[in-house]
């Protein structure tokens, strides 16, 4: 090759990488100070444009606050401005930089920039409309239903899940703070999805169910003892998300219901062995007590989900002037007890008894019988004592009676009770036939102190 050819060779070749160079360095520039073709800032256009420029349109930006679902628009906001101002030109840069290939790139990318001026509109006041109205709209939508464990008469099974068409409002929620500074907001159309008959929550739901159908609490009426299953007496159950159950009482009520009617005493008729040894039924008043069925059943519906072993009743309740229940702790002697006052209308006496020893017995005077104002009869208890005390009421001949006595203790919610009566002078066998009192038991002064004295609260009265 001659000395010319060398040298021509060599200037076309230093020619070619000059102007690769500078074609390189061109498009070096470029790229450093212009965004790729198919950038978007908060969804819009930048491509092709300067950091200055880039703002400048985002400056001049009115965001139209339209909000979509998918292709749906589902809220149309107030238009506001888009809040960027010159103080944002360091962040344009800072995206501007972070874009930058060393090549053209037709790759879409959108980028997220907070304006320095925030507008509350679009993150307060419209993002709670849009939330009212998804959730309007998913009144109108099929809820998804989830699988779900539950005990039917012993056996666990799971019920099939079904996919709805209402949206999952909580994660449009967070696309839409995603989007924030668009200038519409296209929220993806993402429906909310029901827990799988496979999941770990229906899993766990089982467990609590089989752990619930092999308990059993001891349940203690007074002096005696029933063994509740819960396989036996829980018919229905499920377990809430937050693994809380749910039963179907029924079966545990009635049960419930049963050992009251079997066991209570609250208007029942009382056996009753007389001061004479001879046995009668005696109807029961305000002595007695009986289970709060709902409540009782409530406690071991309770003990069944906690896993407690055994308990006691707890709501027992009675009437008068005492209504937690008289006599629930008393179960010798029929219910009534060994500490009581009995009342005989026909032979017109009274005996007191303490710990099943007789403490007084004294001749009495009970109601008027031509009037109709007899003493009532049954099993009562002493609701209360004073002394001394005014005694207000009615009688034949004197509707409106008022008169002191020394010792009062009354029986009846109608205001029946023992008291002594200083005004009587007829203290006869037969007296109360014509001439008794207005229902009270009147007790001779010189003894009413002893009998007043031997008395209890709450400690039964029988009359009969």
């Amino acid at each position: 090759m001659s000395t010319s050819i060398r040298k021509i060779s060599i200037i076309v070749i230093s020619s070619i990488l000059i102007i690769a160079a500078l074609i390189f360095a061109g498009i070096s520039y470029y790229q450093a100070t212009r965004f790729n073709a198919r950038i978007t800032i908060n969804g819009t256009k930048v491509g092709g444009l300067t950091a200055d420029q880039a703002l400048k349109k985002l400056k001049t930006l009115i965001l139209t606050n339209k909000v979509y679902v998918g292709q749906n628009l589902v809220f149309d906001g107030k238009s506001t401005k888009s809040g960027f101002t010159n103080q944002d030109l360091p962040e344009i840069k800072r995206l501007l930089g972070k874009q930058r290939t060393w090549w053209p790139s037709s790759k879409a990318e959108n980028f997220s920039a907070m304006p320095s001026r925030t507008d509350h509109y679009r993150s307060q006041t419209l993002k709670g409309e849009v939330e009212a109205k998804l959730k309007l709209m998913n009144k109108s939508l099929i809820a998804s239903k989830d699988a779900q464990a539950y005990l039917d008469h012993g056996q666990i099974a799971v019920s099939r899940s079904e996919v709805g068409k209402q949206y999952d409002i909580t994660k449009l929620l967070k696309d839409y703070d995603n989007q924030e500074y668009r200038s519409e907001i296209y929220l993806k159309p993402i429906l909310s999805q029901p827990i799988k008959e496979n999941s770990q929550i229906v899993q766990n739901e089982k467990k609590k169910l089989q752990a619930l159908v092999q308990r059993t609490v001891d349940y203690q009426v007074q002096n005696q003892t029933y063994p509740l299953e819960a396989s036996k007496f829980i018919q229905y159950a499920t377990v809430s998300k937050d693994m809380k159950l749910t039963m179907n009482t029924t079966d545990l009520k009635n049960e419930i219901a049963a050992i009251n009617r079997s066991q209570s005493t609250l208007n029942k008729s009382y056996i009753f062995k007389t001061h004479t040894g001879s046995t009668i039924s005696v109807q029961g008043q305000t002595y007695g007590w009986a289970l709060d069925v709902g409540q009782e059943t409530a406690r071991i519906q309770s003990a069944f989900e906690n896993g407690e072993k055994s308990m006691k009743a707890y709501n027992v309740y009675g009437i008068g002037y005492n209504t937690f229940g008289v006599g629930y702790h008393t179960t010798t002697n029929n219910g009534i007890g060994n500490t009581y006052a009995e009342v005989s209308i026909q032979e017109q006496r009274i005996w007191i008894y303490k710990n099943g020893q007789l403490a007084v017995t004294t001749p009495v005077v009970t109601g008027r019988h031509d009037t109709h104002e007899d003493t009532p009869t049954g099993v009562w208890y002493v609701m209360y004592k004073q002394s001394p005390s005014t005694l207000k009421g009615s009688e034949a001949g004197d509707p409106h009676y008022t008169v002191n006595v020394s010792y009062w203790a009354q029986f009846t919610d109608g205001g029946v009770g023992f008291h002594d009566a200083s005004w009587r002078k007829n203290w006869a066998s037969d007296a109360y036939l014509t001439g008794g009192s207005g229902g009270c038991v009147n007790t001779p002064p010189n003894v009413m102190k002893s009998v007043y004295d031997n008395l209890t609260q709450n400690e039964p009265v029988i009359v009969y």
